[in-house]
């Protein structure tokens, strides 16, 4: 029994060890996440005048410009695949690698040859692990990027796709995050970056259907489109970035609150268990003594005759 009771008592003290580490992990993460969605709400509204503009570019001349217009024949297109760089996050991870794959299949059913660029050490894992060829991949910033990661992700993509597909390019880029929906719901989307779809663009831009303006363009509507659509897709990966690392942030609160919770029932289960295991022992050492001096008592009165 004592050797079971110390069993025990080793168990409470490592499970409360561990319980004391997922709580600062939860209480870390909470802040985190507060400090993200912040700044995906300061980023909104310049990505949606950003967009009206590029709209307004867009639907306003007749200018044939590859970030604009679809190839007639898709051959070659590029997977952008946003992750963590650590873990402990549920199965954030999982689920975006899992839809990332899922695009890739259905491009490759389309006949398409696909590229793929990651962000973050642990879909970099996933694909090294299966020996996949990763065309370009960023680590290191995940937990709080900023738009210079945004630009240093958008550069090869803006010109893998003004390259022909001949030379090497692609002819559609793709993302793949994680929406941030709330504290408790993230969810894992893919979306095709370029070349835009300007209804698509036009209605998000303008929701309640509200008549873009007509415009003059100067010097010409193709120089505008150069400046502007690199900014859009530097604008979109930002957003899809604090978008993942807040719905990061978020899922790890929730794994570390999942665990401390099932820690702290361990706990107590473990310590009824103790608590039963010191109960026996007392119980028995009890009998023992009551045992040996009924034993002894009988003793004593045998001597006597």
């Amino acid at each position: 029994m004592g050797a079971q009771l110390r069993v025990y008592k080793r168990r409470i003290r490592s499970v409360t060890a561990t319980k004391k580490i997922t709580k600062a992990m939860e209480m870390i993460a909470a802040s985190r996440v507060v400090k993200a969605q912040r700044k995906v709400a300061a980023s909104t509204p310049y990505a949606q005048e950003l967009t009206r503009a590029v709209t307004a570019v867009g639907t306003g001349s007749n200018t044939k410009h590859p970030l604009t217009t679809q190839a007639e024949t898709v051959t070659r297109s590029a997977v952008l695949l946003l992750t963590s760089d650590r873990g402990l996050a549920g199965a954030f991870n999982s689920n975006a690698i899992k839809a990332a794959e899922q695009l890739t299949e259905r491009l490759e059913r389309a006949g398409r040859q696909v590229e793929t660029y990651i962000v973050g050490r642990r879909g970099l894992a996933h694909y090294n692990f299966r020996e996949r060829k990763v065309a370009e991949s960023w680590t290191g910033f995940t937990d709080e990027p900023t738009y210079a990661d945004a630009k240093k992700v958008a550069a090869p993509l803006i010109e893998a796709i003004e390259t022909d597909t001949a030379d090497g390019g692609v002819d559609e880029i793709h993302i793949v995050f994680t929406e941030f929906v709330s504290m408790m719901t993230q969810t894992a989307l893919d979306d095709r970056l370029l070349p835009l779809s300007l209804d698509e663009v036009a209605q998000e831009a303008s929701p309640q259907g509200e008549i873009l303006p007509l415009y003059d363009f100067e010097p010409s509507s193709e120089d505008v489109l150069d400046a502007l659509l690199p900014r859009y897709v530097e604008s979109r990966i930002y957003n899809a970035l604090l978008q993942s690392a807040a719905s990061k942030h978020a899922a790890t609160r929730r794994a570390m609150k999942s665990a401390t919770d099932n820690a702290g029932e361990l706990i107590e289960t473990l310590s009824r268990l103790a608590n039963a295991a010191r109960q026996a022992e007392i119980t028995q050492e009890i009998s023992e003594i009551v045992g040996g001096a009924s034993a002894l008592a009988d003793a004593t009165a045998g001597s006597d005759y």
